[in-house]
């Protein structure tokens, strides 16, 4: 018999982005940021890639945060993580407190996160996985950040126009998201504003696309390519109209085919629950 029941389609489309693999901002001590990311956050440093003093890259499920050592960035808005137990998460913060009580490291739990603060003034905004993160355990669901009013219409016709991929205007909170898909878990998010936005210092997202020349296209046009990285990879920064061309916000984006090498490499992620005093034989790895 044929089944009656009709299906939204569109709800299992996902787009040209199919994921974004790294934040990167810089940070000025490789000392403190280890601290934070690794015995703070529960995470792990990536063993193979950037293992000397001047860069980290700090593996989180199947996504990255890279830290080069320079003069610290602050990412405008929040980033949100997925980590798989909240409890022992607050438990990391509270034993690494004194060691980042001379920066600007702070947390505080909430109804249904913990809000924390890296040693450089970024915003994090840590889960325990949820089904509005689908599979998820592990990683980066999502960026927030703040954009100047009636821009985030712009900014969805740039991601689907330029980009090729679903976004969609939310109401929240009296204000205006811009919410653009990224694969099947991940979002990038811009939200209308009022307040004094942060000038941009220059920090980036990266993301893989299957169509890599179409953006490209558009971009190169319209003069807005930054960095003609490789053959698998080039950037920019402006987010524009895409009729008009009018500047609406700024953040730099990494951009690769997936033919870059990296696509789809395996991150070595440990389970943070293991220590000398309940150490559990076989354990050791973190299956995000």
């Amino acid at each position: 018999m044929q089944n009656k029941k009709t299906y939204d389609r569109a709800t299992q489309d996902v787009g040209n982005i199919l994921g974004m693999e790294h934040v990167n901002v810089t940070v000025p001590d490789q000392a403190i940021a280890s601290t934070f990311y690794v015995s703070g956050l529960g995470l792990t440093r990536d063993p193979y890639m950037m293992v000397g003093p001047g860069n980290m890259w700090v593996n989180i499920g199947q996504q990255q945060f890279h830290l080069p050592a320079s003069e610290p960035q602050v990412f405008r808005g929040h980033i949100g993580v997925v980590v798989p137990d909240l409890d022992a998460l607050q438990t990391r913060l509270e034993r690494v407190q004194k060691r980042l009580a001379d920066t600007a490291f702070r947390w505080s739990a909430k109804k249904s996160y913990v809000a924390v603060t890296c040693p450089w003034g970024n915003q994090l905004r840590c889960y325990a996985p949820r089904p509005q993160f689908g599979s998820m355990t592990l990683g980066l669901p999502y960026i927030e950040m703040p954009v100047a009013p009636r821009t985030a219409r712009g900014i969805c016709q740039f991601y689907q126009e330029v980009m090729h991929t679903p976004a969609s205007v939310l109401q929240e909170r009296g204000a205006a998201v811009a919410q653009v898909q990224v694969g099947r878990s991940q979002v990038l998010r811009f939200r209308e504003t009022s307040k004094a936005i942060p000038a941009y210092d220059g920090h980036h997202i990266a993301v893989y696309v299957a169509n890599f020349s179409a953006p490209h296209t558009f971009l190169k046009r319209h003069k807005l390519i930054t960095q003609e990285s490789d053959d698998h990879q080039y950037r920019f920064q402006a987010i524009v109209h895409p009729k008009t061309g009018k500047l609406l916000c700024e953040l730099e984006h990494e951009v690769r085919s997936l033919f870059h090498p990296m696509y789809e490499r395996e991150l070595v992620n440990r389970n943070a629950g293991q220590s000398i005093f309940s150490y559990q034989k076989g354990q050791d790895a973190f299956a995000a």
